[in-house]
């Protein structure tokens, strides 16, 4: 803990922001919202241009969610999945297999992302031993990546920085390279390196071991991890075909670009020969309204399982059902309001937009993402590339002023940003053109009030590009 914290910021029963600023920085307190909208109990009003983190994919407010909300709870709240079956984990099971298409059969319903993670790893673990593969325990993934905050799913978590704090605490699993697309190896464009990094999968699964690989997980379209990275089109299929190769389980976490972020619901459907084995769902399944995470999987895996005697994991919430009916009733509104083709066709609007305030700015040097999952990467040298000096606190003060400013922005500098820095652009799907046009005039303030910080600091040269 900072030695900035006072006695007064650190009394008993303080806010739980003590445990992740480390600074006496404080912050607003909510007192409401609305639709893209959040106002303080000062009643100074923001625009959400995250969704939390990436999560209120319908914003705040939603009246047909919040009737949904209270009929449950009229009924029941909770149900131990032990004893009773719900009506509402039914419907939203059916639901969710009917989106995800032909290649999934059932949905296991948990309480969270990370939550969500840890029972695709274990139902991919049992299946294995289910069908005579006990070798096959370790789980890829790639060097810069976000799968969770518990144990396991952080082992399979590419991150340097918390690896050195918690890597003693579990089994951590090996890793492989990330396809970038904006800050490339010497001699390399953007095919060329994700043919490198396919070559370096399969290198280390054969150094491995391809009999004691379980499963490969990638986030498709990159969250806080890589900032909305998005690979070349053969990548996609290249790792399914690596990974049916040899027998390992593909699985895709959508936790962020699921739900229809990216402008359809899985994120597969952009890569339909590259489907996924699992897949995993969280956030914008039940859109901040409650804590909610999805495992979705094909009969072939389940009925292994539970062939050999059922499922040896679960959690307390498992199939909740106010959670369910909230899920239920975001999905419906999705639909109604045909939301994912809405993030189809203004995220490419707000895209275009954020381009064009990248051209207009010294510190903007990538913009990336698919549907609304979108980012900007902030760089010192737009020509070279290079990051900003820890001493700017680049992303933490962007966050800072986007608060004064009132525009809440999602951001962490994550492996302690070896790999760059970036803001996280992903407002509600329910966002106007209109809209759009506000975030983006807010954006501009904001980013241009940091460049002059620079440039007054010291961090950033004076002279236009």
């Amino acid at each position: 803990m900072s030695d900035k914290l006072t006695q007064d910021e650190l009394r008993r029963g303080s806010p739980i922001q003590v445990f992740y600023s480390g600074n006496n920085k404080s912050f607003p307190t909510i007192s409401h919202a609305k639709g893209l909208y959040m106002w303080d109990t000062d009643d100074k009003k923001y625009f959400d241009a995250s969704s939390g983190p990436v999560a209120t994919n319908l914003g705040h407010g939603n009246k047909n969610v919040l009737k949904a909300m209270k009929s449950q709870s009229d009924k029941v709240c909770f149900a131990s999945y032990s004893v009773f079956q719900n009506e509402p984990n039914r419907i939203l099971a059916k639901n969710l297999i009917k989106l995800a298409g032909s290649n999934y059969d059932q949905a296991f319903i948990v309480s969270g992302g990370s939550e969500a993670i840890e029972s695709a790893f274990k139902l991919a673990r049992q299946y294995a031993e289910a069908i005579g593969q006990s070798k096959r325990s370790k789980i890829l993934s790639r060097s810069a990546s976000y799968h969770g905050s518990t144990l396991g799913a952080f082992a399979a978590t590419g991150d340097p920085q918390t690896e050195e704090i918690f890597g003693v605490m579990a089994k951590l699993m090996p890793k492989v390279k990330t396809p970038f697309s904006y800050r490339l190896p010497e001699n390399h464009d953007v095919d060329s390196y994700a043919r490198e990094c396919l070559k370096d999968l399969e290198d280390t699964i054969i150094e491995e071991g391809a009999e004691s690989i379980l499963a490969f997980i990638v986030e498709s379209v990159g969250g806080l991890a890589t900032g909305g990275l998005v690979a070349p089109n053969f990548y996609y299929s290249a790792i399914r075909e690596i990974c049916s190769k040899y027998g390992i389980l593909l699985i895709f976490d959508d936790v962020m670009a699921g739900a229809g972020r990216t402008g359809t619901f899985l994120s597969a459907e952009h890569w339909p020969d590259a489907s996924p084995d699992l897949v995993v769902l969280a956030k914008g399944v039940s859109a901040g309204y409650t804590p909610l995470g999805v495992v979705l999987a094909p009969n072939r895996i389940v009925k292994e399982i539970a062939k050999s005697g059922g499922f040896l994991h679960g959690h307390t919430y498992v199939a909740n059902p106010l959670s369910c009916a909230i899920a239920n009733a975001v999905i419906t509104e999705m639909l109604e309001k045909n939301l994912m083709k809405n993030a189809a066709t203004l995220g490419q609007y707000l895209k275009t937009e954020l381009k064009n305030l990248a051209q207009d700015s010294q510190i903007i040097g990538d913009v990336r993402g698919k549907g609304l999952l979108l980012a900007i990467e902030i760089v010192k040298d737009k020509r070279t590339k290079e990051i900003l000096s820890n001493k700017a606190r680049a992303v933490y003060r962007l966050l800072e002023i986007g608060i004064e400013e009132g525009l809440l922005l999602y951001t962490r500098k994550t492996s302690d940003g070896v790999y760059g820095e970036w803001l996280m652009i992903t407002p509600a799907l329910t966002i106007t053109k209109k809209q759009v046009d506000e975030l983006i005039l807010l954006l501009t303030k904001v980013i241009k009030r940091f460049e002059k910080e620079l440039k007054d600091d010291g961090f950033l040269n004076t002279s236009e590009e």
